[in-house]
């Protein structure tokens, strides 16, 4: 078992910093550098559901291969070079198909490293699970960098400027990856019962269902938020800082949730923070016109997201096991990947009738996933 002192917070913070830098500036830039290419609001909801629908393949085959041989720092490092390597074919296409390739080649990668690094993060932890939000807000501080930064250099400069950017800082997070120490972690020889089994379980199935309707929730946010905020009059400024004022709320509640997890438990951490993702949403489409009301629904994302995030982790911990990690984050992550696909193939489809029944819809989702979780309640241990 690891102990404070051999822990490697710098290595693992880096690499952190620079994976989220990547998403500082794909999540809130992509779909305007998408629109700039003329796409429209349906091509681009279909390309934005090809990008996460690789969440349901890639981090399951990658979590099994991981379980089976324990290497997945590996698996890591090469998943980071070669997301850097298909990311260059986006410098030589603008077409739909070709870039929807290039895309899926891109995201099988890049959607399969992180759930492979929070079980390699949580090993190097050992007995002091309580420090991963101090880790993994360092990602959070990645995004808001870039996030903030870009925006106001698209005010200044073209967004076809966005897949220099990316690149810059995926090649940064590969690197990053390499001087991450090795570590073994438990494989399927450690398992004390089949992964499947723990699957069926009524209260991990409402888990799952729960995660999976609020990532569903988050798509019109995902695709579609920058773009509304343009539509609306925002500048690319203030939708940079925007998002990572957003952020900035997860960093804050990341540096919480070691206290406010023991204080209020896995299970009311996670309905209060679906609670509040539905204010948001709803917040977000009928206030739209109004800066403050904008911005305040953007500390929302404290609750939308790291609340609810930081609660899961802990549940994956304990629910599936120490040699089941793997594919318990794999699942995870793969229906992350499912909700936000099939969410952005719906809100591309209603976007040109009206954003607010997206945002609306939104807000019912998570509303029903509360519900859902509350009546099937994860037990503490």
């Amino acid at each position: 078992m690891t102990t404070p002192a051999r822990i490697p917070h710098i290595p693992l913070a880096s690499f952190y910093f620079f994976y989220f830098a990547v998403l500082g500036g794909f999540m809130p830039y992509w779909g305007l550098y998408l629109q700039g290419l003329n796409f429209s609001p349906e091509s681009i909801g279909q390309l934005m559901a090809i990008l996460m629908a690789t969440r349901i393949i890639a981090p399951n085959f990658w979590g099994y291969v991981a379980d089976k041989t324990g290497k997945r720092l590996q698996m890591v490092r090469a998943g980071a070079f070669l997301l850097m390597f298909f990311w260059l074919g986006v410098f030589f296409t603008e077409n739909f198909w070709p870039l929807a390739f290039v895309l899926l080649g891109y995201s099988f990668f890049q959607n399969a490293i992180l759930a492979q690094f929070e079980a390699v993060t949580i090993a190097h932890l050992g007995m002091q699970r309580e420090l991963y939000s101090r880790l993994r807000l360092w990602g959070s501080i990645g995004f808001i960098v870039t996030g903030a930064s870009l925006g106001m250099l698209f005010d200044q400069v073209s967004v076809s400027w966005l897949p220099l950017c990316l690149l810059v800082c995926a090649a940064a997070s590969w690197l990053a990856s390499l001087q991450v120490p090795d570590i073994a972690t438990p494989t399927h020889a450690h398992r004390q019962e089949d992964f499947f089994s723990i699957l069926r379980r009524p209260t991990v199935k409402a888990f799952l269902a729960a995660h999976f309707l609020l990532q569903l929730s988050h798509a019109p946010y995902y695709s579609f938020y920058s773009i509304y905020l343009e539509g609306h009059g925002y500048s690319r400024t203030a939708i940079g800082w925007l998002w990572a004022l957003a952020v900035f709320a997860e960093v804050i509640a990341f540096t919480q949730m070691h206290r406010w997890l023991p204080r209020f438990g896995e299970q009311n951490v996670m309905v209060i923070s679906l609670l509040l993702s539905a204010l948001r949403w709803a917040v977000i489409g009928l206030g739209i016109e109004s800066p403050l009301i904008v911005l305040s629904a953007q500390l929302l994302h404290a609750a939308s997201f790291a609340t609810f995030h930081a609660a899961a982790i802990s549940v994956i911990y304990r629910q599936f096991g120490a040699g089941h990690q793997g594919q318990g984050q794999a699942v995870y992550s793969m229906l992350w990947g499912l909700g936000v696909a099939l969410g952005s193939w719906w809100t591309g489809m209603v976007w040109d009738i009206h954003p607010l029944w997206a945002w609306l819809t939104a807000a019912v989702v998570c509303l029903f996933a509360a519900l859902l979780l509350q009546r099937r309640p994860v037990p503490v241990s």
